[in-house]
């Protein structure tokens, strides 16, 4: 009589193809990709004094935030950020003092990397200044620049406001023209996040600035100039604007970019609540191709 075990019988690759196939379909055993959180905000306007006091309630509640709960339709808790998007404004005019006072900001009481681009203030508009110019350009290598973390691209643009217009002002040519330069080096799949000073509602010529997008995966594009936080679509591309320091409100931005989900939700750290308005909160659908 033959005393054989079934699986010496019949061998161990079927009872193992069965268990990968299980723990395929359960997810289990997997190494979960992490998500890439950072924080935005906007339009800061240094004071020309240097005292940068009013900033310091704004990035000390970004240093505490990690480990908040998400609202329940996001779940868990929000993770540690990688960085965070300034779109502009840094100052309420570009003096040396403004400038070594956000420097000190950053360096010496944010707990983690900054990415600005600078704004229609930052160039001293009708009484020009080189000043915060030739800061950004030594932080980040020039006014306009790209960076990659988590798999999806930056890409920061710079774009000559004109101080004799109007608030709302088109995307400069040189402006689209390294945009169009930058995207062409990616994979249409690649998720790409654009920033920017100038926000939906004061972009004047959105239309160009899609059609240089054309087929490449931008998965958002970050303003501010308006000092107040909103949610647009167009021609389906989602703009994100960013608070201010400036404004009444007391908020930041918490993003939030998976393989298949984009979360951009403000949070006002005085009332230690997320902001709900459907007009300022983007929870969408994205594809993000690992490559």
């Amino acid at each position: 009589m033959d005393h054989q075990s079934n699986s010496s019988r019949y061998g161990a690759k079927p009872l193992l193809l069965c268990l990968g196939l299980l723990m395929s379909i359960t997810g289990f055993g997997q190494e979960k990709k992490p998500a890439l959180t950072f924080f935005g905000w906007s339009d800061q306007h240094t004071n020309t004094s240097g005292d940068t006091s009013r900033l310091h309630p704004f990035v000390d509640a970004m240093n505490t935030m990690a480990g908040t709960a998400w609202p329940k339709t996001v779940g868990d808790k929000v993770a540690k950020p990688s960085f965070v998007i300034g779109a502009g404004d840094i100052t309420e005019w570009p003096t040396h003092a403004a400038m070594k006072g956000y420097d000190s900001l950053l360096n010496n009481r944010l707990q983690f990397p900054a990415y600005d681009v600078l704004g229609n203030h930052d160039d001293g508009g009708r009484a020009f200044s080189p000043t915060m110019i030739n800061w950004l350009k030594k932080k980040h290598g020039s006014l306009s620049y790209t960076f990659e973390k988590g798999g999806v691209v930056f890409i920061g643009l710079w774009s000559k406001f004109d101080p004799k217009g109007k608030p709302a002002q088109p995307l400069t040519q040189e402006a689209l023209t390294y945009l169009k330069e930058q995207l062409a080096k990616l994979s249409k799949e690649k998720p790409v996040v654009i920033f920017t000073h100038l926000c939906h509602d004061a972009m004047t010529n959105r239309d160009e600035l899609v059609n240089t997008i054309g087929k490449s995966n931008v998965i958002m594009i970050l303003g501010g100039h308006y000092h107040y936080s909103s949610v647009n679509q167009y021609r389906g591309i989602n703009f994100v604007q960013l608070p201010s320091p400036k404004s009444k409100v007391t908020e930041f931005t918490v993003i939030r970019i998976t393989k298949d989900r984009l979360i951009a939700i403000p949070y006002d750290f005085t009332k230690k609540a997320w902001v709900s308005e459907s007009k300022k909160v983007l929870d969408t659908k994205i594809k993000v191709v690992e490559q």
